[in-house]
């Protein structure tokens, strides 16, 4: 009898039935043999293992957001997009060349090299439907339990990209993962924000850069990766920094309401709202220009938070409070704001905030001799 080299040949002689199949076609990347495949998420939950040596602890923020965007298959039926997954057999399994599948035992796994925070996403939701479920079962919620059936079936049967390589060490794992993580970078500038066309400032922003007739003659970039051309006055970023400030007096980074959920008439009411904003900067503000340091990031981002601030008094964002607060913009003297080499030494928040603050000081100081009540907007 020959002798037995690996757990694999010592538990060939299982039925056929108890392995688990992976189809895939053998091949060689870097000199490694690896084996790509498509598997739903079914597979996938019975087959992976994490190596704490190899993989850092889950980022909880990190794993949030993933959980969220999964949602958006299952809650709102929306298209979702992942990159593939990288795992690790160590040897284990036995690939066989005619049916082009790698043969795995019930105890046997493969490690994650990359997507554990995706893995663990889909696996803390199947989590909580079937704790649902069980809820559900418990209160005879039939209706509920068909909904919940559902979501576990289009989850289950979701499909994820894998490479598998069959025979790398832990320490090549560890330099895998650590290439494919410290290479690359996330997205940023205009590129980011230009291809997410699901959340709600976002697609407010190309509504209003692609029908306001305001925005023809403010000119939105909606086509540089990072930063603006140089024929643009704005960014489409900055146009999304200066909605969020008009509508929650907020600056970007803490925007609440730039959700993935909202209905069309809420999108529409408040595009209208912005078009009736800058049709007002540009009937009282000087001509639009670069020029003109009432037309730079800082100032008309200090000026969405002043007209934020006016029109949400009543607790509720007031088209005529806009309209009133807009008239005091013609009798402003904008190179008052900042003193020396200010408006390009200080760090960019404090540059906001003081433009932010000196425009509301002169609007209670002056608004009341200023404004005349037959000023109209346009």
């Amino acid at each position: 009898m020959d002798a037995i080299s690996s757990l694999s040949e010592l538990l060939a002689e299982q039925k056929p039935s108890s392995f688990v199949e992976i189809p895939g076609v053998l091949g060689q990347t870097f000199g490694q043999s690896t084996i790509a495949a498509t598997l739903p998420m079914s597979k996938l939950f019975s087959i992976y293992e994490v190596d704490l040596e190899v993989q850092r602890a889950i980022i909880p923020r990190n794993l949030s957001k993933l959980i969220d965007y999964v949602n958006l298959y299952l809650e709102d039926r929306q298209p979702i997009y992942f990159p593939g997954i990288i795992f690790s057999a160590r040897g284990a399994g036995h690939y066989d060349e005619e049916h082009q599948v790698l043969r795995l035992q019930p105890i046997e796994k493969l490690y994650v090299v990359d997507g554990q925070h995706r893995l663990a996403a889909f696996q803390r939701i199947m989590e909580t439907l079937q704790s649902q479920m069980a809820r559900a079962k418990d209160r005879r919620e039939y209706d509920k339990m068909e909904e919940i059936t559902e979501k576990l079936r289009r989850l289950y049967a979701f499909p994820i990209s894998t490479m598998t390589y069959l025979d790398i060490n832990a320490r090549q794992e560890r330099q895998l993962f650590s290439d494919i993580n410290k290479l690359p970078r996330k997205l940023g500038g205009n590129l980011a924000v230009l291809r997410d066309q699901r959340r709600f400032y976002h697609v407010a922003a190309t509504e209003l850069a692609s029908k306001a007739p305001a925005m023809q003659t403010l000119t939105v970039d909606m086509f540089s990766e990072r930063g603006k051309s140089p024929e643009y006055l704005f960014s489409y970023h900055l146009l999304i920094e200066i909605l969020i400030a008009l509508f929650e007096g907020r600056m970007k980074s803490g925007a609440r309401n730039n959700g993935y959920q909202y209905d069309d008439k809420e999108l529409q009411d408040h595009v209208s709202l912005a078009g009736t904003y800058f049709n007002g900067l540009l009937h009282y503000l000087p001509t639009p220009s670069k020029g003109e340091l009432v037309w730079s990031e800082n100032i008309q981002i200090a000026l969405a938070l002043f007209i934020h601030e006016e029109s949400t008094k009543t607790g509720k964002f007031n088209r005529y409070a806009l309209e009133h607060a807009l008239k005091i913009l013609p009798h402003m003297n904008w190179n008052s704001i900042y003193a020396g080499d200010e408006k390009d030494r200080l760090p960019r928040r404090t540059r906001i905030m003081k433009a932010y603050q000196h425009i509301k000081n002169f609007y209670q100081e002056k608004n009341v001799f200023l404004i005349s009540d037959k000023e109209d907007v346009g």
